[in-house]
């Protein structure tokens, strides 16, 4: 083989022409228009699983304090009687020194959980008002409540 045939086999003239380059681009531009937004999706799953937690935490501190003292703290005291002693009707007697929680959370929005006694939809409700901070809304605007099933993300 001379130097000639030797240069046209190696030459570089085999590559990628336009038209396939412009196919895997639009190959990749889809399979990102399904991939992104389950990505992007995850952080706010993230903090409607945390505010779900945080009311199951809150409410087990409120099991405790009623197994304490026979009722729940009452609307007024709010869940600040999870954390200092509540002053005011109804004075709990067997309230836990230290109290049953170090701190209140804040929802994943920044927003103080909302504790109603008595309830909208039982003795007492705990509840985010999602990342809107508005009653109601739909997906990650919804509102987070103890009456739900909080094992579903």
């Amino acid at each position: 083989m001379g130097k000639s045939e030797k240069r046209k086999r190696f030459c570089g003239c085999e590559g990628f022409t336009l038209i396939e380059v412009m196919v895997v681009v639009v190959i990749l531009s889809i399979l990102a228009a399904f991939i992104v937004p389950r990505i992007m999706d995850r952080p706010d799953q993230a903090r409607q699983v945390k505010a779900k937690n945080d009311i199951r935490v809150i409410e087990s501190a409120l099991q405790l304090y009623r197994l304490d003292n026979g009722f729940y703290p009452s609307g007024d005291q709010g869940l600040a009687a999870l954390v200092n002693k509540p002053e005011g009707d109804p004075q709990p007697g067997n309230w836990k020194q230290g109290g049953y929680l170090e701190q209140l959370p804040l929802d994943p929005w920044g927003n103080p959980y909302i504790y109603l006694n008595p309830g909208i939809h039982g003795r007492m409700d705990i509840l985010s008002l999602g990342a809107d901070g508005r009653p109601g809304g739909e997906r990650y605007d919804a509102d987070i409540g103890s009456w739900q099933d909080t094992t579903s993300p």
